[in-house]
């Protein structure tokens, strides 16, 4: 099948040519009809696939043109980098198209996202909570949204975007066209369609957890960190190979701690991404990644889900997820849109728990290698795998820095006080036998009286 046989219009022709596109994806093609058909439609398929024109073809072929300042259309994304992304491909798609779109996101300044509401969208592109709060302003009014968007529907659950969707649900019109789309699917995404979406038709491509057939895997056997970093020094030598490299940490800390360590070798070819960086940081980075200016990008899992980024040589697990889906979409980052892929991952004996469920998930074994006689095996521990000592009545843990601060503490002694209330006038009258107020006279001149 080609894309003139999905009964487009010339606009839409027209975008497709410039961008060299002949030939729709699987979920492309499968789910044009049923978006077109205003039906709620629940998409299943793997990262990389073109979700994002699935959805948004049939949608600007039917959006008609209209001078209204209400958005028609909302997309929901759970990442500012999503946002932007997202909003990039629709404005691809629109290049014929008098469309006006916007993308919103928390971290920038509200009250400029405000204006640009109030001189009129057709689309809009928004993370949670940014929408809920331009919707609590009344800047913004959700009563015309005819079709409602979510993309990347699991990654907003695991995030605890649920009770903001909830509220976001509640504000939108009954009577509206629900699509979603999603890489895994989950207990947590069964529940929030049967919940809010009517006999929803169902668009699955694969199932969840299959491995995509253009990515080789592979994995190695790691005793630390700091073996990690040595044979992950060793593999990004190779620049002919490794010509641009996408690594995946567990969290923020491990993220700056490996940044520190490479930054030593490959100063002006590294850059790093999580949620701790300010947007423009984190935006510049993914840029000079996509670019070709740096060729080694070091991401959280949540920064880099769902974004596309052409030509990926290599995706490397510094850390192996505990989750497995994760698993699935750390890949995808490579071999995209039916291009070869490479992934590896580097276990220590903790991790290996994680990989056997990655592989069951899989439903097949990651061919393991043994690490190269030149990489150094450390005997150096960093504080997360050092034996933890801890004492019968006296349990210490390690702090998590990326928890979020304690939200009460202890009062200070000053402030810890009994409050008498209103009887402690009554008690200083009695100790010192000599009014207080006004009122304190009175009584006790009753009291002689009697």
């Amino acid at each position: 099948m080609s894309f003139q046989d999905l009964n487009l219009n010339t606009p839409l022709y027209n975008a497709l040519d410039d961008l060299d596109f002949t030939t729709p994806t699987p979920i492309q093609e499968q789910a044009f009809n049923v978006v077109s058909s205003g039906k709620d439609m629940v998409g299943i398929a793997q990262t990389g696939t073109g979700k994002t024109f699935a959805y948004m073809l049939p949608i600007i072929k039917n959006l008609k043109y209209s001078t209204q300042e209400n958005p028609r259309v909302l997309i929901l994304v759970p990442t500012r980098e999503l946002v932007v992304q997202v909003v990039d491909e629709i404005e691809k798609l629109s290049k014929y198209i008098n469309n006006r779109i916007l993308g919103v996101y928390g971290g920038t300044n509200i009250n400029t996202q405000k204006q640009a509401v109030a001189e009129g969208i057709d689309i809009l592109v928004a993370t949670p909570g940014r929408l809920y709060d331009l919707a609590l302003s009344r800047v913004l009014q959700l009563k015309s949204i005819q079709k409602l968007v979510i993309d990347e529907v699991d990654v907003m659950l695991d995030l605890g975007f649920r009770h903001q969707l909830i509220n976001i649900f509640d504000i939108l019109p009954e009577r509206r066209q629900n699509i979603m789309f999603s890489a895994t699917m989950t207990l947590d995404v069964d529940d929030l369609i049967s919940d809010f979406f009517k006999s929803p038709e169902r668009v699955s491509i694969a199932v969840s957890g299959t491995p995509l057939e253009n990515i080789s895997q592979t994995r190695y056997n790691v005793p630390n960190f700091y073996t990690k970093v040595n044979l992950l020094t060793h593999l990004l030598n190779d620049i002919e190979n490794f010509n641009k490299v996408l690594i995946f940490v567990a969290y923020k800390r491990m993220a700056d701690r490996l940044f520190e360590k490479l930054d030593e070798i490959f100063h002006e070819e590294l850059c790093v991404i999580h949620s701790n960086k300010t947007q423009n940081y984190r935006l510049r980075s993914i840029e000079q990644f996509r670019n070709g200016e740096n060729r080694i990008l070091i991401a959280t899992d949540v920064m880099a889900r769902g974004l596309d980024i052409d030509n990926v040589s290599h995706v490397i697990n510094f850390d192996t997820p505990l989750y497995p889906e994760n698993y699935m979409h750390r890949i995808g980052r490579t071999g995209r849109a039916e291009r070869e892929g490479k992934s590896i991952a580097f276990s220590t004996e903790t991790e290996q728990e994680s990989i056997e469920c990655i592989e069951s998930l899989m439903n097949m074994k990651i061919p393991l290698l043994e690490i190269p006689p030149i990489v150094e095996i450390s005997t150096e521990l960093i504080e997360e795998e050092r034996p933890q000592i801890k004492e019968r009545n006296n349990p210490t843990k390690r702090k998590d820095e990326d928890a979020p601060g304690p939200a009460f503490h202890e009062k200070k002694a000053k402030n810890q006080k009994e409050n008498l209330g209103g009887s402690y006038k009554f008690k200083i009258a009695k100790k010192y036998k000599k009014p207080k107020t006004k009122g304190d006279k009175n009584y006790n001149k009753r009291n002689k009286s009697k």
